[in-house]
C-alpha cells in the first residue's frame, strides 16, 4: 500500500513540476485510441483471467479463514469484463483483523505473484525457445494488420525478417521499440542530392516550365505531389547556399531516399559539387522511414511511427494488467480492496493505542478520502495525457 501511494504521489508531483516521466505508472487503455483493434481480444482475455484469479484469491483465503463464500460470478462493464466474489458479511466481521487482512489482501497477492511469474517467463523465453529459433539477428513479422500502411503486395509479409529501420539496426524486440522511439524523438533526416540531380528529377509544374524555357524536355509527366498525393513521388524541401528561401521539389521517393543520409546541410559537402540536404515536406508527427526486410528493396513508410508499433503479446498484457491491478486495488480508496485492507489495518495497529472506536473511524475515513483523491487525480492526469 505504501509503495502504491508513493508511486502515484510521485507521478502527480512530477506532472505538476513538468519533470520528465519515462513511463506512466497509470495509463488508461481505450480501444481504438491507444489499443489497436487487432489486440482487443488479447486485452479482454487477459483482463478476464487477471480478474478471475484475483477473486479466486479472495475466495480461497476466505475458505481458509472459515468465512462463508455465498457466490462467485462474472460481469461486463461496458467493454471491460470482470469477476466478483460474494463473502458472508457476518462471518467477515466476526473474525479478527489479521484474518480479515489475509482475505482482503489475497486478491492483490495473487495478481502480484501472477505478474512476477509472467515477467520471469517473458525474460526466460529467449532461452526456452533457443533450440527452435536464432536470436540477435533481426525481428520477424508475425502479423500484418489488414488495410494498414504496411500491408498489400509491396508491403510486409508474415515471416519476413526486419533488420533495420532507416539507419537504426534492429536485432531484437527491444531494438525495434527503441528505433521507433528514436524516430519520433529525432528531427527529420534528409538525403544528400546534387542540385543538378534535384532539377533533373523534379517533376513539379514549376520546374517543368523552367525546363521548357531552358529547352530541356522532361523525360516523364508532370506530377504536383506538393499539393496532391502521389504513389511514387514525394514533396521534398531544401535550401541552397545562394538563397535561404525554402525550395520545394517533387522527387521520386525511392531514388531520392537511396542517396546518403544527412541531418544538416554541412553533411552534404562534396568538393566541386553543389549539393543540398533534402527533407520530406511533412508535418511534425509524420516520418519517412526505410524498413529493410529480407532481400527486397526497403519498404518506404510514410506516417506516424506508432502505426508500426504493434509488438504486444498476451504475456506482456498479463505483466502490465496484473501489475496495474496490484497498484490500483491496494490504494486506500472507496470501492477497492484498499478500503477494506485499510480498515482492517487500522483496527489491527491502532486498537491498543487508540481505544476510542470513533477516533479510529475518523483516522480511517481521512486515509480513505486522501487515497480516493490521489487515485482520481492520477486517473484524471492519465486521461488528460492520453487525449492531449
Amino acid at each position: 500500500m505504501l509503495v502504491s501511494i508513493f508511486l502515484l504521489s510521485l507521478l502527480v508531483v512530477n506532472t505538476f513540476r513538468q519533470s520528465p516521466v519515462e513511463q506512466q505508472v497509470l495509463t488508461p487503455v481505450m480501444p481504438g485510441v491507444n489499443l489497436p483493434a487487432s489486440q482487443l481480444s488479447y486485452y479482454m482475455l487477459t483482463l478476464l483471467v487477471c480478474g478471475i484469479l484475483h477473486e479466486v484469491g479472495h475466495a480461497i483465503a476466505a475458505v481458509r479463514e472459515q468465512v462463508r463464500v455465498n457466490g462467485f460470478g462474472l460481469f461486463l462493464l461496458l467493454l471491460y469484463p470482470g469477476a466478483f466474489v460474494d463473502l458472508s458479511t457476518e462471518h467477515l466481521q466476526a473474525v479478527s483483523p489479521m484474518r480479515q487482512l489475509r482475505i482482503y489482501c489475497a486478491g492483490v497477492w495473487h495478481n502480484l505473484v501472477m505478474a512476477v511469474v509472467a515477467g520471469l517467463v517473458l525474460m526466460a523465453l529467449p532461452g526456452l525457445l533457443l533450440p527452435f529459433y536464432t536470436l540477435g539477428g533481426s525481428v520477424v513479422v508475425t502479423e500484418v494488420v489488414p488495410n494498414s500502411a504496411v500491408s498489400g503486395p509491396r508491403g510486409l509479409k508474415v515471416g519476413e525478417a526486419i533488420t533495420r529501420i532507416s539507419d537504426c539496426h534492429v536485432k531484437n524486440i527491444a531494438d525495434w521499440s527503441a528505433c521507433l522511439s528514436q524516430s519520433m524523438r529525432d528531427k527529420w533526416t534528409g538525403h544528400c542530392l546534387p542540385l543538378d540531380l534535384i532539377k533533373e528529377m523534379d517533376v513539379s509544374p514549376t520546374n517543368r516550365i523552367g525546363a521548357k524555357l531552358r529547352r530541356h524536355p522532361r523525360p516523364w509527366q508532370v506530377i504536383d505531389c506538393c499539393n496532391t498525393t502521389s504513389s511514387t513521388h514525394l514533396c521534398f524541401m531544401y535550401h541552397t547556399k545562394k538563397s535561404a528561401e525554402t525550395k520545394y521539389a517533387c522527387l521520386p521517393a525511392r531514388p531520392a531516399t537511396d542517396r546518403p543520409v544527412c541531418r544538416l546541410q554541412s553533411d552534404c559537402y562534396v568538393p566541386k559539387v553543389e549539393a543540398a540536404c533534402v527533407y520530406p515536406a511533412v508535418d511534425n508527427q509524420t516520418r519517412l522511414l526505410r524498413i529493410f526486410h529480407g532481400q527486397k528493396p526497403p519498404l518506404l513508410f510514410l506516417g506516424h511511427p506508432l502505426d508500426l508499433h504493434y509488438s504486444v503479446f498476451f504475456i506482456r498484457y498479463i505483466v502490465s494488467l496484473s501489475g496495474a491491478l496490484v497498484i490500483l486495488n491496494v490504494v486506500p480508496c472507496y470501492a477497492l480492496d484498499g478500503q477494506f485492507i485499510c480498515h482492517a489495518l487500522v483496527e489491527l495497529v491502532l486498537r491498543s493505542s487508540v481505544p476510542d472506536p470513533e477516533v479510529r473511524s475518523l483516522i480511517y475515513g481521512l486515509i480513505i478520502l486522501l487515497g480516493t483523491l490521489l487515485l482520481l487525480l492520477n486517473v484524471g492526469l492519465a486521461m488528460w495525457t492520453l487525449f492531449l
